[in-house]
């Protein structure tokens, strides 16, 4: 079956002008023909934040309870102190000067995961314009400029995800597999919400979450009712 009949025919599956409960919702999404690869389980959702803002920029990470269905290759800046823990842990890569002329000059990005110890930063500063807009970047806030370089190479492993809101105040999360069972793929979507929820600035009056929509790679959106 073609990418378009395959989406047309998922599309009379849902009401454009509903929205629908999560179970409801999943349900849809299960009940979905297998087209020859296990598709990714997208969450989106338009906030209520000003992303002009600075103070209501939402980011944040968190570790799916059942993973999202995808070996995370990791990448760790540290001091040779450090390098036996992360490779123990189940660090891909160690990070050192030529890595970074690698990344700089010759775009490479064969990782999921970056990993920094505050030492190194200074160095892995200079790839900020680069692994930034790729959600790549080491930061405290996710976690991931950290001592504890084992810990935080065992949650990547695991299936800890990075959310940051977008210039439009939109937020986006692969959360598992189509294959995943309606149970886990709930459990990780709850768990999402709640970390969204736990990073609610301060300043911001009002509904959080405006619109909150699940789909897969080859499926239509469908609206969700939170």
């Amino acid at each position: 079956m073609s990418a378009g009949k395959t989406y047309k025919k998922r599309l009379e599956l849902i009401d454009k002008e509903k929205a629908y409960s999560v179970e409801e919702a999943v349900d849809i999404i299960k009940s979905y023909s297998a087209i020859g690869f296990d598709e990714t389980i997208e969450a989106s959702g338009k906030l209520g934040i000003d992303p002009k803002d600075s103070e209501q920029i939402i980011r944040g990470a968190v570790v799916l309870p059942h993973g999202t269905g995808k070996e995370s290759k990791v990448l760790v800046f540290c001091g040779s102190d450090k390098e036996a823990e992360a490779k123990e842990a189940g660090a891909d890569y160690i990070g050192n000067d030529q890595i970074i002329e690698k990344i700089s000059k010759k775009g490479w990005v064969d990782f999921d995961y970056c990993i920094s110890t505050p030492a190194m930063m200074k160095s892995v500063s200079k790839l900020g314009r680069f692994l930034g807009p790729r959600g790549l970047m080491p930061s405290t806030k996710t976690g991931t400029v950290t001592e504890n370089v084992s810990q935080a190479v065992e949650e990547a492993k695991k299936g800890k995800v990075n959310f940051r809101a977008d210039k439009l105040g939109c937020i986006h999360a692969g959360l598992g597999k189509l294959s995943f069972t309606k149970e886990d793929i709930i459990d990780n979507l709850n768990t999402f919400i709640s970390a969204i929820g736990a990073a609610r600035p301060q300043s911001l009056k009002g509904q959080l979450i405006k619109t909150f929509y699940l789909s897969t790679t080859m499926g239509p959106s469908i609206k969700v009712k939170l």
